[in-house]
């Protein structure tokens, strides 16, 4: 099924316009309904190491494939990716989860925050500060390494207001996003156990947006 998204999105980036994906909205609808069984499974698999997404329907985590042109300069009308946020609360969560991306050449496993507002932003980056050899501990795991290699995002070319500048851990308190990711080949989804294995992947996030999550929960008042 995914091999049929990543074809449908190559021929939908040669032809992204209202009248092509009109002449081709019954084949969309049926790789969409493909894509919700297979993140459900996902979901599935996730729920048993994370309870946080027990109970969350995969309608919930997709995004539409209709981009917002009002404002801007593209003004293709579809996105030329599908993709899924599953986190408690599904695509719009503030959470920290874990997110499946397909898109020709640009497929990802990733996990994490991205943009999150500044007030929650100072308090992930306070309770990081404070627990910083929680935090570098679950970075530097080997098992978590080989897959998400490194913190990614925006960050700050100084140190935010308050933190000394001889922090020796300034790199990590300098990002704006406290997210990570998995570059995966075309070829991994015609793998026969890539749903055990993306599970896989992911479970070695659960560390990280357990981390990420108590500063979520501070947040929201829980």
């Amino acid at each position: 099924m995914i091999e049929q998204i990543i074809e449908f999105l190559k021929e939908l980036q040669a032809n992204n316009d209202r009248v092509w994906f009109k002449n081709n909205k019954e084949r969309y609808d049926a790789l969409r309904e493909g894509y919700l069984e297979i993140v459900q499974q996902l979901i599935n698999r996730i729920a048993l190491f994370d309870p946080e997404v027990a109970g969350l329907e995969a309608k919930d985590c997709l995004f539409r494939i209709y981009r917002d042109i009002r404002f801007s300069p593209n003004k293709q009308p579809y996105k030329n990716h599908f993709g899924a946020y599953m986190a408690r609360g599904g695509r719009s969560s503030i959470r920290s989860g874990y997110y499946l991306h397909i898109e020709p050449g640009n497929c990802l496993l990733s996990g994490g925050l991205w943009m999150p507002e500044p007030k929650l932003l100072k308090m992930v980056r306070q309770d990081i500060y404070d627990q910083m050899d929680e935090f570098v501990e679950i970075l530097e795991d080997p098992s978590f390494k080989a897959v998400y290699p490194q913190l990614e995002g925006d960050t700050l070319k100084r140190n935010p207001a308050g933190y000394p500048a001889d922090f020796p851990h300034s790199d990590i308190i300098r990002h704006k996003d406290f997210s990570v990711s998995a570059k995966k080949p075309d070829s991994y989804f015609s793998r026969k156990d890539w749903l055990d294995e993306a599970a896989a992947d992911f479970e070695k996030l659960f560390p990280f947006n357990r981390f990420l999550n108590y500063s979520v929960d501070e947040f929201l008042g829980l």
